[in-house]
């Protein structure tokens, strides 16, 4: 079975999380092994007060790092969305000479997923925010998001 992460998914995070605290208790298990009877319960209380320090940390980073992708990407509440999302003027300048060859490829990608990414960069979403939620290609997501923002430029 292959187990593919995307980057900053929560699974990927998760399996992290977990290799590292397996990392982190098969050194504290080496570590106090080897240790002499007598130092064995100063070592415990250091690994346990750094195993802690380290969870903490984690936890202030993951925060932070939510906290300023929230703030960093441009969130749509399902009430902002409406039907001028999704006429044919929002199509104008829709790079379809671009996207052919990819419509016409192996694992083409739906169409209307193609023009939810068009009608999302033009209203600001970046090409990773895309790639993430739609699964579009890198490249074809990055084509959609710049003719977007060249489009946004011109008016």
């Amino acid at each position: 079975m292959t187990v593919m992460l995307r980057p900053h998914s929560r699974e990927g995070s998760a399996l992290i999380a977990v290799a590292l605290v397996a990392l982190v208790v098969a050194l504290e298990l080496t570590a106090l092994r080897l240790a002499s009877p007598g130092l064995r319960l100063g070592i415990t209380g250091f690994l346990l007060g750094a195993s802690i320090a380290v969870l903490a940390m984690a936890a202030v980073l993951a925060h932070r790092h939510r906290k300023i992708a929230v703030h960093h990407s441009p969130s749509v509440s399902p009430e902002a969305v409406d039907a001028s999302w999704f006429t044919a003027r929002t199509l104008n300048g829709f790079p379809m000479e671009a996207v052919r060859p990819v419509l016409l490829g192996p694992n083409a990608p739906d169409l209307n997923r193609l023009y939810t990414a068009w009608v999302l960069a033009l209203h600001g979403h970046d090409t990773a925010w895309i790639v993430s939620r739609l699964g579009l290609p890198h490249p074809v997501a990055a084509l959609l998001v710049d003719t977007a923002g060249a489009r946004h430029h011109q008016k």
